[in-house]
């Protein structure tokens, strides 16, 4: 390869802004007890930076193309990095979650950025080798996340996995400006500005909603109004999208069934597969007193197996139909997801492993193949658009399964223990209500919640994962260009 400088900026940017999706996972325990937070804002620690990451990265991408790609890449590194310092100096739940807020900003100026700006300089085989070291970057970041955030956690504390931030940006900004030339995308576009705050106040709202669900009742003035205010702000998107000239998302496509079905397992993929994580981690480490490393290592079974699988997925499956894998894929998932909804007073973070395992394998499949199915299931001009829309509604997923993980947990508990305990003991306070309830009652409460939570979102997955395999199945894939070259639209697919 002619040059690996333009490879690693990217790379370092993309590395950093995955890894702040997992690593704050185990760290949670530890932001509770520091800063005093309650469930709902350790649901928003984890949830403001997937939120900004969803609901600004089309706007984001389609902004780089008229801005210059390479200008709102470093920006958003350095957005990123200053919010990461907001994030450790934080002295409070709600300042934390807003910087997380802004960090999410940067994240989606920089992953909108990535694969463009690699396929602005890398061409033919040269392509391919940078988009394969891209690809083993990204899932290495969610493999790392947990057991390196377990080790700083449990090290200098969980501030520095904020700061640790800091340097790595220095780098990628110097090697950015450095190496990467500017690129821009075809003339006359227009951002869609418009659509962009239409869908951020639609995401925003309906995760707000959820959230104070489980905290004040799905009755309750506050919960109600954001449910309007989302239902309206999605007619006004639908509205925006049908009248500009250049929309964030041409709802013709939706009339594509196979489409329809990626789009609806993308959204399912995140959400079932990875939004009980947070809520796992508080329990292994608050009941059974793992600390954040131990916390860490215990998801590896998941990590470790998902890499294996999409390994021998890219090379022995091949051309395998888009409905197998991507709808298959999610019933491995919601049944894993169904498996770990064994837990009990008695039961330790082994009960998990057989359901980690198959959400594993069933990810392997899942993550290296949805791209391709959306980019089959449009015609080649919308390509771009459709990868970007996949990747938006993934991190929508996740938001939106964290928020209705905790309300249904919190909802359970609240059966056992008072609402104000179910909330403490949800938030990682167990030690601060052993004097008040017995160690056997703490337990059973958590368990009864996760298991709760955890069969809600499983057989939710299970319904989605059959209408995706009916939806891609009935779809007839449109073929690819003849010609061996990769289009500007299909390296922006990838955002």
């Amino acid at each position: 390869m002619r040059s690996w400088g333009t490879l690693t900026a990217v790379c370092l940017g993309t590395f950093m802004l995955l890894l702040d999706v997992t690593i704050v996972v185990v760290a949670l325990p530890d932001m509770a007890g520091s800063l005093h937070a309650s469930l709902g804002d350790l649901q928003w620690v984890v949830d403001g930076y997937a939120l900004a990451l969803a609901a600004l990265l089309l706007g984001m991408g389609a902004a780089a193309d008229i801005m210059g790609r390479r200008r709102v890449h470093v920006t958003g590194v350095v957005l990123f990095a200053l919010a990461s310092l907001l994030c450790g100096l934080a002295s409070g739940p709600g300042a934390l979650v807003a910087a997380r807020a802004v960090q999410g900003i940067g994240g989606a100026a920089m992953f909108a950025t990535t694969l463009p700006l690699l396929g602005s300089v890398y061409q033919g085989r040269q392509r391919s080798a940078a988009l394969g070291v891209w690809g083993a970057v990204s899932g290495g970041a969610a493999a790392v996340g947990p057991v390196l955030g377990g080790l700083i956690t449990e090290g200098p504390g969980w501030r520095w996995i904020f700061f640790v931030n800091l340097p790595v940006s220095v780098a990628a900004v110097w090697l950015m400006l450095r190496v990467v030339p500017e690129s821009r995308g075809p003339r006359g576009m227009r951002v869609d500005w418009a659509g962009t705050a239409s869908f951020a106040l639609f995401a925003g709202g309906a995760t707000y909603a959820v959230v104070r669900a489980g905290e004040d009742g799905w009755t309750a003035s506050a919960t109600l109004t954001a449910f309007a205010v989302a239902a309206l702000a999605l007619v006004v998107f639908v509205l925006v999208e049908r009248r500009v000239a250049h929309p964030l998302l041409d709802l013709s496509l939706l009339r594509r069934p196979a489409f329809v079905g990626v789009m609806l397992g993308s959204f399912a993929f995140n959400g079932v597969a990875f939004a009980g994580i947070p809520y796992l981690s508080l329990w292994m480490q608050t009941l059974l007193g793992l600390t954040p490393v131990h916390g860490g290592l215990t998801l590896l079974p998941m990590t470790v197996v998902s890499m294996l699988v999409a390994v021998l997925v890219g090379r022995l499956l091949h051309g395998v139909p888009a409905w197998l894998t991507v709808g298959g894929g999610l019933l491995l998932i919601a049944a894993g997801t169904l498996c770990q909804a064994v837990l009990d007073a008695g039961s330790d973070w082994t009960a998990l492993v057989p359901g980690f395992v198959l959400v594993g394998v069933g990810t392997g499949f899942v993550a290296p193949t949805v791209a391709g199915a959306a980019l089959t299931a449009v015609p080649q001009e919308r390509a771009g658009m459709a990868g970007g829309a996949v990747n938006t509604v993934r991190q929508l997923g996740y938001a939106l399964g964290v928020a209705v993980f905790g309300t249904v947990l919190t909802s359970r508990m609240t059966g056992t223990l008072p609402n104000r305990e179910a909330h403490a003991l949800a938030g990682g306070a167990a030690g601060a209500l052993r004097g008040h309830f017995a160690e056997h009652t703490l337990r059973t409460a958590f368990a009864s919640g996760l298991n709760g939570a955890l069969l809600v979102v499983g057989l939710a997955g299970t319904v989605v994962a059959a209408v995706v395999l009916l939806l891609v199945r009935a779809g007839r894939p449109i073929p690819p260009r003849e010609s061996g070259t990769v289009s500007r639209e299909a390296v922006a697919a990838h955002r």
